[in-house]
Order: structure tokens, then sequence, then C-alpha cells
């Protein structure tokens, strides 16, 4: 299929096919490959109809190049990009949302990782400028190893409005800021929340920082000014994930 993507990795080509079985077209396994995880992975694709080809391993290489394939990918057709509408439908009736909003985020090895960040801690979806911001591209679903076909990508042409939007819905807007006036924990995450972050370098916007309820520091013990942004979206998503007692 011309749009099918390949995404590799026994976790992720495993859990793409327990949550998204319709959207793999087909699983390809090393031929030499033979052990309890590799079998387990095979009876699920059976289970749910999708066909597995057992390839050679320098042709799986040659197709991924220099990846930690770990001898398993898959051919899926992607996660659709969501629009403003489909993410405010989704908001309507989710218990305590928690959504990735990043501010101009450039770097799409950032944007990659933030996915997979966003997908561990059960984000629903990550949100991102239309303009002078890394969208999902080949680089990015590469980086983020599976994660960019299980949260959904929304991009948006004014932030601002759309922070407001999710004022409206419900959702308290929270901005990480060095200077945040309180640290992460003191702050209630465990309802609905936007997770705000900024540009590498410059940080939030001043009208971003306008349109947050709050702005929270991270613990910084060391001389570093700040932290790279997909570390910090870690952290405070994870944050979150602690304060719900999910961990």
């Amino acid at each position: 299929m011309k749009d099918a993507q390949t995404v590799y990795g026994m976790q992720a080509v495993r859990m793409l096919l327990e949550r998204h079985a319709a959207r793999v077209l087909k699983v390809l396994v090393a031929e030499r490959r033979d052990d309890p995880r590799v079998r387990a992975l095979e009876e699920l694709a059976h289970r749910h109809g999708r066909p597995l080809e057992r390839i050679d391993l320098r042709e799986l290489k040659s197709r991924l190049g220099e990846v930690a394939h770990q001898g398993v990918a898959a051919e899926i057709i992607p996660l659709a990009p969501w629009t403003e509408d489909d993410l405010l439908a989704a908001l309507t009736g989710a218990t305590a949302p928690l959504l990735l909003v990043l501010d101009g985020v450039q770097d799409p090895h950032n944007l990659g990782a933030c996915l997979r960040s966003a997908d561990a801690c059960g984000a629903l979806a990550v949100v991102v400028p239309r303009d002078r911001a890394a969208q999902l591209t080949p680089t990015v679903r590469k980086v983020a190893v599976g994660a960019a076909e299980t949260t959904p990508v929304v991009a948006v042409t004014n932030l601002a409005r759309t922070l407001k939007l999710l004022k409206n819905a419900g959702l308290w807007i929270v901005g990480a800021d060095p200077g945040g006036p309180k640290p992460a924990p003191q702050v209630d995450l465990t309802g609905p929340v936007a997770l705000v972050l900024g540009a590498e370098g410059s940080g939030l916007r001043h009208l971003t920082q306008q349109n947050c309820d709050f702005l929270v520091r991270l613990p910084q013990l060391g001389a570093v000014e700040s932290l790279n942004v997909s570390v910090a979206a870690g952290m405070l998503l994870y944050e979150a994930v602690r304060q719900r007692g999910k961990i």
C-alpha cells in the first residue's frame, strides 16, 4: 500500500496487534528468530487474522536501516492526524483526560520522544501548532517507535485559541516554565489537564503563558539552565501519572 508505514520492535508490533489489529497489514519476523516472545506474537497475529511473513534478516535490515528492530516489524496503515474538532469530540465524556501540548517544538527527534512519553503515560493526544513546529514526519514516526501510531497528533492553526477551547471543555491548562511559582508536585494534576511545554531554548511564548491557569517548575539541582523539552515533558507527564495513582 502506497501510504503504509513500517513500525519495528517487539513491543510496538505487539501493542498494535492488541489495540489496533485492523490497521496491521502484515507482520514481518526474521527467519531464524524462534523464541517464546515471537511464538506469542505469531499466535496474536493469527488470532486477529493478520498475515505474518518470515523474512531474511539481511532484507529486514535493508528495509529498516540500523535500528533496534529485534527481528520484528509490521507494515501498518498509519494513524490519521486528528483535527481540532476530533480532539474536542474525544474529550466529551472522557474521564480526567490528559493532553500534552507542545508550543513550537521544532526538532522532530524531540517530538518523537514526546510522543513516546505521551503514549506511555496514557495521554489522549499531543497538540502542536501547524506553523513553525515539527509535524508528523517519517523521522518523527521512527523516533516514536510505534507511539505515533497510537497517540493522535493534533496540528492546530491557532494554539492560543485551542487552549481557550480546551478551557471551555473543562481542562486546566498547566504550563512548564523554569520560573514557575510552584513546583509541579504542588499542583493538582489528577483532573482534566493539558500540560504545555515550550520550544527548545525559548520556552513558552508570552501569549501561551497568558492562557495557562498555572505555571509550574520542575526540580533542578544542577548547573544547567533548562532541561531538554522531551525530558521535561516526560517528567511532567509522569508526575501526572504519579498523582493519579497509576504508579
